[in-house]
């Protein structure tokens, strides 16, 4: 019966180790910090889509960039669980996942995006690049 036992024991133990050695670096996640709580899509929406993306031109109006409207009362059906139109094999958002988001890609500029980083001419300050991923990393809720 002991042997048994310790057995369970071992087989536990090596699985919570594998299980935590498979953990995923997330950026801004330095010290395995969990997402900010606070990062909100309406958040998201205000400080980040309507101030620097969804603007005439670029993802707001009749003709969007990349058919990607994110405005106000669209921005979410447009982006999460929605394929990128520049890299078929990523969605825009992929919840819980920012380094398989087509959007985080782009706004970091990562070697792997097509065309330019965004947004155009500019990047987003450090506040709202963590707003972002942090949404992302929450699970992109609707909230």
């Amino acid at each position: 019966m002991r042997l048994s036992t310790l057995a369970v024991v071992t087989a536990l133990g090596t699985l919570a180790v594998v299980a935590c050695g498979n953990q995923k670096e997330l950026p801004f996640d330095p010290g395995g910090t969990p997402p900010d709580p606070e990062a909100t899509f309406t958040r998201v929406q205000g400080e980040v889509f309507s101030a620097s993306c969804a603007l005439s031109g670029c993802h707001a109006g009749a003709a969007p960039q990349a058919g990607m409207d994110l405005s106000l009362g669209v921005a979410y059906q447009n982006t999460v669980g929605v394929s990128s139109t520049e890299r078929a094999d990523l969605w825009r958002i992929a919840p819980g996942d920012p380094d398989s988001s087509y959007l985080i890609k782009k706004v970091r500029g990562d070697p792997d995006i097509s065309g330019s980083r965004m947004p155009f001419g500019g990047t987003l300050g450090a506040s709202q690049m963590r707003l972002l991923t942090d949404w992302v990393r929450r699970g992109a809720p609707r909230d």
